[in-house]
């Protein structure tokens, strides 16, 4: 019960169909000269040692479309992909960030949905990030790409690998049945689901999961918002970044998706609220609480400090 919990905590975070403003900090670069770049690329893989400062100053810096471009020109002078030869040159921490740049974001969160769900036990907690933070756009997306890059149903391996009220819950989000906003506001309905809501939950024993399910993902989010169940979905980022560098050493896996899923969506607003609720910039705290290359990396994407 406790992680039906924690996800009902979560759920009112994932969008509905409208198409959102972007507020990224990384963006296409100006005169961009893909085979220049994996000229620099090329050469700093080589060297001895690897010239990693190069590696991160060209791909953190570089919008996911000329990464791609990048990607191309360097297998047409290197003869290899260049995910291999980022796979070959660097280790850890660094070398999953950047591979992780090497995918689209739907790409990335696919396979990081993939890696949640068959190792040795499933990672619920990666499992509730991914479902509750992402709207139907990006889930529906987040499904073809599983499809072609896996051959299996994203639905049929949550179904898998989940079990009871939880499982319900990820099947319900992933199927993307979340009402499309609508300029009517239908007091009535918003009315009985704030009474249902609280019958299901506050008022009972042990949550009603079954009316939770069916509000919560179906709903759209103006509906959800006048109900006043409604999350900001950069806030919880920001405490997820937060949470993830408050021990000395930081959660590097939870830092790195965040910072790689987000750079070319909306860190810029997870920035401002990192620094709103607790007191601290996140270019400070990555500063802090992260070494290296991979810190280096890291501060790239964050793109400036607050």
């Amino acid at each position: 019960m406790a992680l039906v919990s924690e996800f009902l905590s979560q759920l009112t975070l994932s969008y509905g169909g409208e198409a959102e403003p972007r507020f990224p900090t990384v963006v296409p670069v100006r005169d961009f000269d893909p085979a220049k770049d994996a000229a620099r690329l090329e050469t700093a893989i080589k060297t001895k040692g690897v010239d990693e400062q190069t590696i991160i100053d060209i791909l953190t810096r570089r919008s996911y479309e000329q990464r791609r471009d990048i990607a191309f020109e360097y297998e047409r002078i290197a003869r290899k992909d260049l995910p291999t030869a980022l796979k070959g040159a660097l280790s850890g921490s660094l070398e999953s960030l950047m591979l992780g740049l090497m995918k689209s974001t739907s790409q990335y969160d696919a396979s990081e949905l993939r890696a949640s769900i068959k190792g040795l036990g499933t990672d619920e907690e990666t499992l509730i990030e991914l479902v509750c933070s992402r709207n139907n756009e990006e889930l529906m997306a987040i499904k073809k790409v599983y499809k072609e890059m896996f051959k299996k149903e994203l639905d049929k391996d949550v179904a898998g690998d989940t079990s009871g009220n939880f499982a319900k819950l990820l099947l319900a989000l992933v199927q993307t049945r979340r009402d499309e906003p609508s300029n009517v506001v239908d007091y009535q309905t918003i009315d009985e689901d704030a009474r249902l809501l609280y019958e299901a939950g506050v008022q009972r024993k042990g949550t009603d999961v079954a009316a939770w399910i069916s509000i919560m993902c179906q709903r759209s989010v103006p509906h959800l918002q006048k109900v006043e169940c409604f999350e900001n979905r950069q806030l919880y980022f920001a405490n997820r970044l937060h949470e993830a560098m408050k021990s000395k050493g930081a959660k590097e896996k939870v830092v790195t998706r965040i910072m790689v899923s987000r750079c070319e969506v909306d860190l810029m607003r997870i920035r401002t609220e990192f620094k709103r609720e607790h007191k601290k910039s996140l270019y400070q705290t990555i500063a802090e609480h992260t070494k290296g290359d991979y810190q280096k990396a890291l501060l790239s994407l964050c793109g400036g400090d607050d």
